[in-house]
């Protein structure tokens, strides 16, 4: 048996990076996915990987900063699998930076819609599938920025990112005694096409302690823990896997 034998998750953000290191190992683990991303080539082509690699994945395309797009998930999940377990709500972008007072009122609205009102229109539509078979597992991809550090320029994608942490803590005050588990996830620098330049993750790498960054299936192992059974009794929680980071500010 693997660790998410038959479980049943769906995962934003799943056609490059993080989510599709997240979406690729679950379905080795014995989960079925149901992948999301706003590009549909990418998207598709992450589905036929875990499908040649034996596993059972589908692809439902749809921008997460629309609930419409969180409605068909769920609707994917229960009507091809048969339920949800687990939700990996992982989709997000930096979308500006600028130094605060340069920010606009809508370019701000604009990274709080994706980075975490994207979050809480998955969870409002993915909890009661998951009541529905006695509990499960949200997890929720936040970011060392804006938590143990500030970096010039991104204030509004840590001040959104960091917002998560709050999510968290309300979906498990409402829910814990429910068997609803909601956590997050807050990596470091990582080796994605967003990213940036060689020399934009050079300089990240040095934030760290361990003086590089992540690949993405390092991340990937991290949520693993968190959507499965070893952490039964984590909830409310950020989870750094940020290579010491946060440890040296």
């Amino acid at each position: 048996m693997t660790m998410l034998q038959d479980k049943i998750v769906i995962v934003t953000g799943a056609s490059s990076g993080i989510g599709r290191a997240v979406a690729k190992l679950f379905a080795a683990e014995g989960a079925k996915i149901v992948a999301n991303a706003r590009g549909k080539a990418q998207l598709t082509a992450v589905v036929e990987a875990i499908r040649e690699d034996g596993g059972e994945a589908i692809a439902v395309s749809g921008d997460v900063t629309d609930e419409a797009t969180h409605i068909r998930l769920v609707e994917a999940a229960l009507k091809q699998f048969g339920g949800l377990d687990i939700a990996v709500n992982n989709a997000g972008v930096v979308n500006v930076m600028k130094p605060v007072a340069e920010i606009t009122a809508s370019e701000w609205q604009q990274s709080l819609a994706t980075n975490l009102t994207s979050a809480f229109l998955g969870a409002r539509h993915q909890i009661p599938a998951m009541l529905a078979r006695d509990g499960g597992s949200l997890v929720f991809t936040s970011t060392f920025v804006g938590t143990s550090v500030g970096i010039p320029g991104m204030a509004a994608y840590g001040a959104a990112k960091a917002g998560l942490m709050g999510l968290v803590k309300g979906i498990t005050a409402d829910y814990g005694a429910k068997g609803i588990r909601a956590n997050a996830l807050l990596p470091g620098g990582v080796d994605t096409p967003a990213g940036g330049s060689k020399e934009q993750k050079e300089w990240a790498a040095g934030l760290h302690a361990m003086k590089r960054i992540a690949q993405p299936e390092e991340i990937a192992q991290a949520a693993l823990f968190l959507s499965g059974p070893m952490a039964s009794f984590v909830s409310g929680a950020a989870l750094f896997a940020d290579g010491g980071n946060a440890a040296v500010k």
